[in-house]
């Protein structure tokens, strides 16, 4: 009993991570229908970012929470940044072509980021920095690490600012309108452009924050860091009902703790398996996904 709940900490902490990813996928798609396969390299640029910045900031050698906090805002600063000028270049100017040209679209900007980043980083994996030092919590027979309890703390607070911007908030409002029809919130005087771009900044935003996270946590960087992690977070979005927020942190989790249990008790070999036996699942039995609806299209 005691390794079990061990084993699902560790889950409940990587799952925390795939949430993150998650919800970059899944406001996206909310917004414009759109699969934004970029998304995992954004990842990876936020893990670079707070690389960089935590050497600028010599984090490592002077480890404190107020400095990893400032590695982590500017990591999420410079994502956003990101996530906007992705919208702007690549994407806007065909929204209104066929979805495929999108979708094509999305990963010939994938490919450009990774390739960027073996010749803008090298393609030889980094050391991340510890930014904070680690320290082991004893909560009763489950031991935590500091940089576990910082993932799911942060992870934490990051989702339920999310919700309260999205739920609380005039620009929150004005996406939900264009999620649910970008026509009608236009002629409302709603400025789409504007909510998509701020939607593809705080997705980018929460991935960076993800990437400074793992890179905490392994602690390791490499410009194809985001490529199995993107994936497995698309499919955590996809299991929690892709374009509904809270089912993008749920199935964040399941994926973390199904993939922790997998590597405990069957085999290391299958963590990655696991993530596509799960999608090919709720395809078959749910393809609305854990909380999605089912949705009727009017010809």
């Amino acid at each position: 009993m005691q390794e079990f709940l061990q084993q699902l900490v560790n889950g409940v902490a990587w799952g925390s991570i795939y949430s993150l990813i998650a919800l970059g996928y899944t406001m996206v798609y909310g917004v414009l229908r759109l699969i934004n396969f970029a998304h995992g390299d954004v990842y990876m640029v936020g893990a670079y970012a707070g690389l960089f910045s935590a050497l600028w900031l010599r984090a490592g050698t002077e480890p404190s929470l107020g400095k990893a906090l400032l590695v982590l805002l500017f990591a999420m600063a410079v994502c956003a940044l990101l996530g906007v000028v992705i919208e702007r270049a690549a994407y806007r100017p065909v929204r209104r072509h066929p979805r495929l040209t999108s979708l094509i679209t999305a990963i010939g900007v994938s490919l450009l980021l990774e390739n960027l980043g073996i010749v803008v980083f090298g393609a030889r994996p980094r050391a991340f920095p510890e930014i904070v030092r680690s320290q082991r919590l004893e909560l009763g027979s489950i031991v935590i690490g500091s940089h576990q309890f910082l993932v799911l703390g942060v992870a934490l607070i990051l989702m339920l600012l999310l919700q309260l911007i999205v739920h609380r908030t005039r620009i929150g409002k004005a996406m939900r309108a264009v999620s649910f029809n970008a026509d009608a919130a236009r002629l409302m005087g709603i400025p789409t452009d504007s909510v998509i771009a701020f939607t593809f900044a705080l997705g980018s935003a929460l991935a960076a924050a993800a990437g400074v996270l793992v890179g905490l946590y392994l602690p390791r960087v490499d410009p194809l860091m985001g490529l199995i992690p993107g994936l497995k977070a698309f499919v955590a979005a996809v299991l929690g009902g892709i374009g509904n927020i809270p089912g993008a942190m749920v199935g964040g989790l399941v994926m973390g703790i199904a993939e922790t249990m997998v590597v405990a008790y069957l085999a290391p070999t299958y963590r990655d398996a696991i993530a596509f036996a799960l999608l090919i699942l709720i395809l078959l039995f749910r393809p609305t996904g854990l909380l999605g609806k089912r949705e009727v299209e009017k010809v």
